[in-house]
């Protein structure tokens, strides 16, 4: 286990600086993904299965996706069909793919109990409820919010951007002044009474 461990903690320095130098955004993630499974690793080493599941649920597998989708909405330009065939080129995705199959390699090799395993404490479901809804509830609660601020953020930063790109977009005509709408409704009254 601790050649395990050792391992999976290098593993995870890796990807983590990876993340850190990444220039191209969807490559960090991949390297995100990896960091997160090598501390899930690290947590299986350390004799926490249940916490070395849920790191691997929740972190690199709900809250990924929940980035994936802000980063797919932050990219709204014209050119997204070119980055999306870019990132399909073997250097974007080859090095993370070979650093989770060595992560996967260590996972088949303590399942198959070459090593023997830590000590563990059989932990349920409940006892995780109960301390996490318990003394911990307020972080829980500001942790989801921090997760959901973040989200609208995004929503609303694409939002703008996009607003901003179709109104770089129109053509105006030079014979013709351009009118915005609240003027112009209120033109429509004045012209009926005169």
């Amino acid at each position: 286990m601790t050649v395990l461990f050792y391992l999976a903690a290098a593993i995870a320095v890796v990807s983590t600086v990876a993340v850190l130098v990444q220039t191209h955004i969807v490559h960090a993630l991949l390297y995100l993904i990896v960091s997160l499974l090598a501390a899930a690793v690290i947590f299986y080493a350390l004799g926490a299965p249940l916490a070395a599941m849920l790191e691997a649920i929740v972190y690199a597998g709900a809250i990924m996706v929940l980035f994936l989708f802000v980063i797919m909405m932050l990219n709204l330009g014209g050119n997204t069909r070119e980055q999306e065939r870019a990132w399909l080129a073997a250097r974007g995705w080859l090095p993370p793919a070979l650093l989770a199959a060595v992560l996967l390699g260590q996972l088949l090799y303590v399942l198959q109990g070459a090593e023997g395993t830590a000590s563990t404490q059989q932990v349920d479901a409940l006892m995780v409820g109960t301390r996490l809804f318990g003394p911990y509830v307020l972080a829980v609660e500001l942790a989801s919010i921090l997760l959901l601020a973040g989200l609208v953020s995004a929503y609303h930063l694409a939002r703008q951007s996009q607003v901003r790109e179709s109104r770089q977009s129109q053509v105006r005509e030079p014979d013709q002044p351009q009118v915005r709408e609240p003027e112009a409704q209120q033109a429509a009254p004045a012209k009926r009474e005169g």
